[in-house]
């Protein structure tokens, strides 16, 4: 088994180069597509911002990921034709690396396996030797179990499920299994190995018992149209899950995407480095044990109880969407437990090592509890952060417990007016609290001007808001803004340009004055109100 090094590091994001997809050869079957270098066709690698996505050598490194391995010859393929009672091997029933057991195939040496057919009952086993790397084309699949998962890889190096290009393959285990014991499958897509899913045909998942696709080890999503829905947690890769592209969608009785290593040092990480993924959870939607970074693609959480959770968040490119019941983006949960008190006036708030660090992308949140939420630190240096949060005073946009450096990017938070974090003392990017008399509607426009009655900033809210802190570099520090509601404006994401017809003013406020420190970490100004 390939070693790796612990996780992706901030450090190894800001040396990468850019990623689009799979790599593989010209002479790779079809349904692969290109990557070395610069993407083809239509790769969804692209991202806002300088950042760019995470480099293949480096994924080499830190996972069992290897372009080559989506390179072989066709003509070593072995043909699986799947049918009730009657599964064969192409030239005869049985061979040296294939087995039919009634409506169970088992693959029990390397290779390349092609799948096509249906079972209405029945289970594909890999069961190969512990360095056997085993690749299955799933070619017009569709195989249901009754009694357990109806595709488990009991052991391998490595298993990859290449979609064939243009077909559609389906997987759909019990709502119940025969199989209870320690290690015993729990998903309709189920490996003890490290697993890759490539090729750029479609896979629908039923999870109908448990997980959708779930890997004892590492996994990678490297291509694919897939479609899950499960019981319990949509797509789980226990030491790492990462998505370099193709579609994703998940629906998710508990978590959406994770990684849930919570005893191995280092492991538990999750990175989306391109491609699509859109998560409907019951709870968390993205969730990693460790690091979850954000450095390509399209990331969107319909709905969720928290969007994005880590103890360490990164986002350094690509476009996250998050929609959720309580916080949007939280940094939080692990093993750190010590901290430093620290605070504003809402008392001692203990600093843990949690972090968010945003430092390029577009990230947009929706939440009814805390927009961004670090239970440590926060720091924004390039991209764009907008927060539409709470509408209660018991949350914030922005709730840090220690420190939230600006240093570049742009933030627009707003929300209540009950819980105010703004940037703090080591920020190098000045800003503007806007605490509003009273609360104005959803769709209203909240414009800032400068001295010369020129529109800087624009933010057009999407629920009712009291409060907003904005930074950009068009903020210059000790300049005065007036604040108008009203008026028009043409946004992305909320965030854009405007004008002042119709605009009513609603008082002025001087760019890094801060005077509502009223939530954990605080910000630079005082304990008066700052209402206008």
């Amino acid at each position: 088994m390939k070693s790796f090094r612990s996780y992706l590091s901030v450090a190894a994001l800001a040396a990468a180069i850019g990623l689009a997809g799979c790599s593989v050869a010209a002479t790779t079957p079809t349904g692969v597509s290109s990557v070395s270098g610069a993407t083809t066709g239509s790769s969804s690698t692209a991202t806002t911002g300088t950042a760019q996505a995470v480099s293949l050598d480096t994924l080499a490194e830190d996972t069992h990921y290897d372009a080559d391995d989506l390179t072989w010859d066709a003509a070593s393929e072995v043909a699986v034709t799947l049918a009730d009672g009657a599964s064969a091997v192409a030239g005869g029933t049985t061979s040296d690396a294939v087995t039919v057991d009634g409506d169970t195939v088992t693959i029990t040496t390397a290779g390349t396996y092609r799948l096509s057919g249906s079972l209405s009952d029945g289970q594909v086993v890999v069961a190969a030797g512990e360095e056997d790397t085993v690749r299955i084309i799933l070619a017009g699949a569709d195989i249901t179990s009754s009694t357990g998962s109806p595709f488990v890889v009991q052991s391998a190096d490595e298993a990859i499920v290449f979609l064939e290009d243009g077909t559609s393959n389906a997987l759909s285990d019990a709502t119940s299994y025969t199989d209870q014991g320690t290690d015993a499958p729990n998903a309709a897509l189920y490996s003890m190995a490290d697993l890759t899913i490539a090729g750029t045909g479609a896979l629908t998942v039923d999870g109908n018992y448990n997980d959708g696709i779930a890997s004892k080890d590492g996994l990678v999503l490297a291509a694919g149209n897939v479609t899950i829905k499960a019981a319990d947690d949509g797509i789980v890769g226990k030491d790492y899950a990462v998505l370099l592209d193709g579609a994703y969608q998940v629906t998710a009785g508990d978590d959406g995407f994770k990684s849930d290593n919570d005893t191995d040092e280092g492991r538990g990480w999750v990175l989306i480095n391109g491609g699509t993924l859109t998560v409907s959870a019951a709870d968390d939607g993205v969730k990693a044990f460790n690091t979850l970074t954000i450095a390509a693609g399209t990331t969107t959480v319909t709905e969720s109880e928290e969007g994005l959770e880590a103890q360490h968040i990164v986002i350094a490119g690509g476009t996250a969407t998050v929609t959720s019941n309580d916080d949007g983006v939280n940094a939080s949960g692990g093993s750190s437990t010590t901290g430093t008190a620290q605070g504003g006036m809402g008392g001692g708030e203990t600093v843990g090592d949690y972090t968010v660090e945003v430092t390029g992308g577009l990230l947009t949140i929706n939440a009814q509890g805390d927009g961004l939420d670090s239970n440590g630190n926060a720091s924004i240096s390039g991209g764009t952060v907008i927060v539409n949060g709470p509408t209660n005073s018991g949350n914030g946009a922005l709730d840090v417990n220690g420190e939230l450096a600006v240093t570049g990017g742009t933030v627009a938070a707003a929300g209540s007016a009950g819980m105010v974090v703004t940037p703090g003392s080591t920020s190098t990017q000045s800003g503007v609290q806007v605490a509003l008399d009273s609360t104005v509607s959803a769709g209203t426009v909240i414009q800032l001007a400068d001295s010369s009655g020129t529109v800087v900033a624009a933010f057009v809210t999407t629920k009712a808001t009291q409060s907003l802190v904005f930074s950009s570099a068009a903020i210059t520090a000790g300049a005065e803004y007036t604040v108008y509601t009203g008026g028009t404006a043409t946004v992305s994401a909320g965030l854009g340009e405007g004008t002042l017809d119709g605009a009513s003013s609603a008082g002025t406020v001087t760019a890094g004055e801060y005077t509502a420190a009223q939530g954990p970490g605080g910000g630079m100004g005082g304990m008066g109100s700052g209402r206008m």
